[in-house]
């Protein structure tokens, strides 16, 4: 049995990488464009943060890199914003065949030690904002990750749901009309953005929704030029109250999201007229479901997706340790 060793990322070691989310996370492989995108090249990336597990025992089948880490905290770079206090672990996965070795628990530990010595306070899995590989743990197809992750100090805050619509047979319910109707008798006005709107639609993404929302809409029209994608509703007064786009990320057509109304308009219908918009514009561009990762289930943004007709696909663990 050869012995397990620790270092930081080479290069090299992408494809091996790559492969290993296949075989350590079966539900959730990645391509190598994607790693590249959300790990090489997030803006904060620290190849100290990159921990790879190098060896394994070739009498399994396994030689080589048999598990990894990525650790990351913000280092004030441009882009969307993140907390300084914190840090954040994306993604890891450890060989099937090398599991309850140690090696997934080495593997953490030496993350967040990482993180305590860049001044992290504490360490969230996952929901790292400019780039997360999912919400959180699906402990439904990874318990013994969570298990993993709860021996080290880990916690639960959270439990957000993915959700799913199939749009094959969608059309703009009867109500929903008749709603957009009496908005716009009242000045309201629903559509899809034109790009000199879009300024004015990250500033209010960012300053009265998410801090991360409006980077999400600025990158997802420099990836596609796509103004219309975004979906603005207005006040009588002109000003933008609320959006909604698909396509933002990674130019995936069917992704929705992300989506809100500011709070001072909610209770008028607002967003499930921008919903449905939305849903009538990508059935349009040929998109035969919708999806998106992250909401609360019981929220009123959750529920409006369920009437609407979506359904719970995967719940996810966002866990916190504090260092």
């Amino acid at each position: 049995m050869a012995d397990v060793t620790y270092r930081t990322f080479e290069p090299a070691d992408t494809a091996a990488l790559v492969e290993l989310v296949a075989r350590g996370m079966p539900a959730d492989p990645v391509t190598a464009e994607w790693f590249a995108e959300n790990v090489l090249l997030d803006p904060n990336f620290d190849a100290e943060g990159l921990i790879v597990a190098d060896g394994g025992d070739p009498a399994r089948g396994v030689d080589g890199v048999v598990g990894f880490v990525y650790a990351v905290r913000g280092r004030g770079t441009p882009g969307i914003p993140v907390d300084p206090d914190g840090g954040w672990i994306t993604v890891g996965t450890v060989h099937p065949a090398e599991r309850r070795r140690g090696v997934g628990g080495e593997l953490v530990e030496r993350a967040k030690e990482f993180l305590r010595s860049k001044g992290s306070r504490w360490v969230i899995y996952s929901g790292y904002p400019p780039a997360y590989f999912l919400p959180g743990l699906d402990a439904q197809r990874y318990p013994d990750g969570l298990r993993l992750l709860e021996r080290h100090g880990f916690g639960t805050g959270s439990r957000p749901v993915a959700m799913d619509m199939n749009l094959a047979g969608y059309a703009t319910p009867a109500e929903v009309v008749e709603l957009r109707e009496a908005r716009e008798r009242e000045g309201y006005v629903v559509g899809p953005a034109r790009v000199g709107d879009l300024p004015e639609v990250t500033e209010f993404a960012a300053a009265e929704l998410a801090p991360d929302w409006g980077e999400v809409v600025r990158a997802s029209f420099v990836r596609h030029g796509r103004a219309d994608r975004v979906v603005v509703v207005r006040d009588p007064d002109g000003a933008v109250v609320g959006f909604a786009t698909y396509g933002a990320y990674r130019g995936l057509l069917e992704r929705f999201g992300p989506f809100g109304v500011v709070p001072s308009r909610r209770g008028l219908g607002l967003g499930k007229i921008l919903l449905h918009d939305t849903l009538t514009r990508m059935r349009a561009e040929g998109a035969h479901s919708a999806w998106f990762l992250w909401t609360g289930a019981d929220t009123p943004a959750g529920r409006l997706y369920l009437d609407a007709g979506f359904a719970v696909t995967r719940t996810f663990h966002v866990l916190r340790a504090e260092l």
